[in-house]
């Protein structure tokens, strides 16, 4: 279902680039329902009415990994818009992806929305070689060449655009 005028419904959304003391970054796992693959992505989701997309990125961590006192660093990239049907609704996805830096800590996922725990099938810390070689699927699909510049250089100047 679109739109009465035929339009998707615009879903802005807000992620994390999570990296801890170590260099690695969090990501969250789902498996494709079609063929099996395991997809990997960073936290994050959709703003609620009202809210920034700061705000948004604040919240899904907060939910997503029970982190409650994070300085959210600048918007580092953002996402080519992509489609997705959720409920019959065809929506327009526009993410924008946040740069963060923790010490390491165990992931709390027990705040999870009922659409998280029935999709999400895990989480770990990666590092930049371990996204090199995997065969999963990462998104944003560029990760294994955006981290490295990222680390070394720290947050571009303005965001990039990224595939999602």
């Amino acid at each position: 279902m679109v739109t009465p005028e035929g339009r998707l419904v615009p879903r802005p959304s807000a992620r994390v680039v999570l990296l801890d003391d170590a260099d690695r970054l969090l990501l969250f796992s789902a498996r494709n329902k079609d063929d099996g693959s395991v997809r990997w992505f960073t936290p994050g989701g959709g703003l609620v009415p009202g809210e920034s997309h700061e705000q948004a990125a604040l919240r899904e961590l907060r939910e997503e990994t029970g982190l409650t006192d994070v300085s959210l660093g600048p918007e580092i990239w953002r996402g080519r818009p992509w489609t997705t049907v959720r409920g019959g609704v065809a929506y327009e996805v526009r993410q924008r992806y946040y740069m963060a830096r923790v010490h390491a800590f165990e992931v709390d996922t027990s705040a999870f929305e009922e659409i998280e725990k029935a999709a999400i099938t895990g989480h770990r810390w990666w590092t930049a070689a371990e996204l090199v070689t995997t065969p999963d699927v990462l998104r944003p699909t560029e990760l294994p060449e955006l981290l490295p510049p990222l680390l070394r250089d720290g947050p571009p100047d303005s965001p990039i655009m990224v595939s999602g």
